[in-house]
């Protein structure tokens, strides 16, 4: 699922493509993607894109004061073509196309687009058009974002505190709470800050909450900063090559070098190092936040 770092990157390299460019026409192959009637979609067609911004995980074009939101869900993207198909795409229950926004430009002898796609038959890509986009109720709900200069130690001292005895790592992947953090980037970052994903919120003294801190500061920051200037096509395999335990159940820790072992649940696992991590103990591989003993 794209987290912050890669919609951050998907913001950075569509605001240099789209921004200053008219929108064509938007073809909606999967109508269950869109989410919202008024305005109509072809309220979009002529349109002057103005800005692309970022909501936490949900991405923000800005088209004449007409904002098309997007939450890209768990296997949903977004691929820059340099020509598109002169005729409308159609709905194909076989194509993981669900919109594609084809953009008018005279300087060209092609209409360049974006395809707005979603794989898998799980599907949970959201498209909303909107007048604001604090209409869209995933939105107007958002916490800090954590790259926020209004997000001080202070803001997750109490947010932690609020939060009692439930676990950092649920916490901080909840979009209420704290904005953009989805379970790759809280894998990442409680591996930097040596913390045990089922510590609880409240549990934390002044040095923890430091280390938490600087740790959500500069494992995003960092990621940010590798993936600007890549194309969308590039995001991707940038993200997983970066990544320390997230994803690498049974591989080596790149810190300590003990095997970085996993957690499942029904529909999402984490990953973790014991000896970086838990004082070298296991975790239960079930759904209870307590040690093997």
């Amino acid at each position: 699922m794209p987290e912050l770092p890669e919609v951050e990157a998907l913001v950075q390299d569509l605001r240099g493509r789209l921004v200053g460019r008219a929108i064509s026409r938007v073809d909606l192959t999967a109508f269950s993607a869109l989410k919202t009637f008024d305005p109509p979609l072809h309220a979009l067609h002529g349109t002057l894109v103005d800005d692309v911004t970022r909501h936490g995980k949900f991405l923000d074009i800005d088209a004449s004061g007409v904002h098309v939101v997007i939450h890209l869900a768990r296997a949903g993207w977004i691929r820059w073509r340099d020509e598109v198909p002169a005729l409308p795409a159609r709905p194909n229950p076989k194509n993981p196309l669900a919109a594609r926004v084809v953009i008018d430009d005279p300087d060209l002898d092609v209409q360049p687009g974006l395809d707005i796609t979603e794989a898998g038959t799980k599907k949970g890509l959201a498209i909303y058009v909107v007048r604001d986009p604090q209409q869209v109720e995933g939105v107007a709900r958002l916490g800090p974002d954590p790259l926020s200069d209004d997000f001080t130690i202070e803001v997750l001292r109490q947010i932690l505190e609020a939060e009692g005895r439930k676990q950092v790592k649920g916490v901080m992947r909840m979009q209420s709470i704290i904005a953009g953090i989805g379970n790759a980037y809280s894998d990442e970052i409680l591996h930097a800050a040596r913390m045990s994903p089922f510590k609880p919120a409240n549990s934390l003294d002044e040095t923890d909450l430091q280390t938490l801190y600087d740790a959500i500061r500069t494992t995003l920051g960092d990621a940010v900063a590798r993936a600007s200037g890549l194309a969308a096509s590039e995001l991707k395999g940038e993200k997983k090559s970066n990544l320390a335990v997230h994803g690498r159940t049974g591989q080596a820790c790149p810190v300590c070098g003990d095997i970085v072992r996993e957690v499942s649940f029904a529909d999402s696992s984490l990953q973790y190092c014991a000896t970086c991590q838990t004082g070298g103990k296991p975790l239960a591989d079930r759904r209870m936040s307590k040690l093997l003993k």
